[in-house]
């Protein structure tokens, strides 16, 4: 399959080109040890989403997990879906928009021996499937059972503590890329980073680490938070603007929810403020913090809401928030941009900086941040937060960005 200059191989089988056939019989199974087979593609172009989640579950699906389970029903045309939800749909749901793939898969790891598998479409499906190993790199011999079974992914992108060499091994005709979802640019040992054929990161930082590691490694600034963003998942409304401002953000300490409340502070009191806990062990304590402290703070969550529910909130307030230093560039940043609300970042923030510039926003440093506030407050509406979001870090740019990166990583494969 061509994506405009790059090319997966193919396999003859019967005088047809184009189908891949799998090595294995649908009864073998990994054996976990000795030299790790090269999988061949599944039949119908796809991408899998590994995550460093663990859910816990002790129960097996009713359909179970197992290997006569397909990726998908390749006789089914469906047209692609929006590009909704998180980071672990955007990115997968914006390459099958862009024609980078026809299905896609997102895989959790599980403790407690269960497994579960839930399907929404024929194109996107969401496996939660049984862990080896708690330490990671985490080790699933079901994980590399389903490969086994049905092919590997035509792209596989690894999220975070990252998965077990042998797996990425076996899936070494597929384009592998990884992104650490947070400060660290890498939080995989070296052998690990090593068999990726693209790292996404978050900040030019980054990349002068990842290419201190892996000097040939093909790099770009492309985090997968603020982009493949949808235009459509967050949009102004025409409500009350009765907050100056929200943070959307986990009540965790990284978050630096203490910096905000310093600097509330020091602003007159009629300062509004709502946070967001989407979750987080924290958001007892901030709420009695606030009270404590006097602040015009209001609190919702956790549980957080869902995304038209986020939107109407952001949509009561002037200007979003973000308060955090040691964080991957959140997705936050461009969520807020597109339901119209500018952006005051601390300016410490390791990742994602670039996303604020005098169109969409302010920087300032933790003890200037009750003064950026309070000018905030007064010139929210000079900013175009939205249209340039619109412009520059919506998933068609993203995937514009990302398509000649797997060009790039096919040619060093495969010729």
């Amino acid at each position: 399959m061509s994506w405009g200059g790059g090319q997966f191989p193919t396999t003859v089988r019967n005088g047809r080109v184009g189908q891949t056939l799998l090595l294995v019989q649908r009864t073998r199974s990994w054996k976990g040890h000795g030299a790790v087979k090269t999988l061949p593609l599944t039949i119908r172009p796809s991408i899998l989403v590994i995550s460093d989640r663990i859910e816990h579950c002790t129960a097996p699906s009713i359909s179970s997990l197992a290997a006569d389970v397909p990726w998908g029903d390749v006789s089914v045309e469906e047209p692609p879906a929006p590009v909704l939800g998180s980071y672990l749909e955007r990115l997968p749901l914006a390459c099958i928009a862009g024609g980078l793939a026809e299905q896609a898969e997102i895989w959790h790891h599980v403790a407690g021996g269960g497994d579960f598998l839930h399907r929404p479409s024929s194109i996107l499906a969401y496996r939660g499937v049984p862990v080896d190993t708690l330490t990671p790199p985490f080790r699933s011999r079901a994980m590399r059972n389903l490969l086994m079974e049905h092919g590997a992914p035509h792209i596989l992108v690894i999220f975070g503590l990252g998965v077990d060499p042998a797996l990425l091994d076996a899936c070494s005709k597929s384009v592998r890329i990884y992104n650490s979802i947070d400060a660290p640019a890498l939080r995989v040992p070296p052998a690990i980073s090593a068999r990726f054929d693209i790292i996404l990161t978050g900040a030019q930082w980054q990349s002068d680490v990842v290419h201190d590691r892996h000097p040939d490694m093909i790099t770009a600034i492309l985090p997968v938070g603020p982009e493949f963003a949808n235009e459509a998942q967050f949009e102004p409304l025409r409500l009350e603007k009765d907050y100056d401002l929200i943070y959307v953000a986990a009540a965790q300490a990284y978050k630096r929810h203490d910096l905000l409340f310093d600097a509330l502070a020091a602003c007159p009191r009629d300062v509004r403020a709502l946070c967001l806990f989407g979750y987080g062990e924290l958001a007892d304590m901030l709420r009695a913090q606030a009270r404590d402290r006097g602040l015009a703070v209001d609190c919702i969550g956790p549980p957080g809401l869902g995304y038209d529910g986020v939107n109407r909130l952001m949509n009561r307030a002037k200007f979003g928030v973000v308060c955090g230093r040691d964080d991957g560039a959140p997705a936050i940043l461009t969520e807020y941009m597109l339901a119209g609300l500018p952006v005051l970042a601390n300016s410490e923030l390791v990742c994602g900086t670039q996303y604020i510039t005098p169109d969409t926003g302010r920087l300032a440093a933790p003890g200037k941040f009750a003064d950026a506030i309070m000018a905030m407050r007064r010139d929210y509406l000079s900013f175009e937060p939205r249209a340039i979001a619109r412009a520059q870090w919506t998933w068609p740019h993203s995937i514009k960005k990302l398509r000649p990166l797997i060009n790039a990583a096919l040619s060093k494969k495969f010729c």
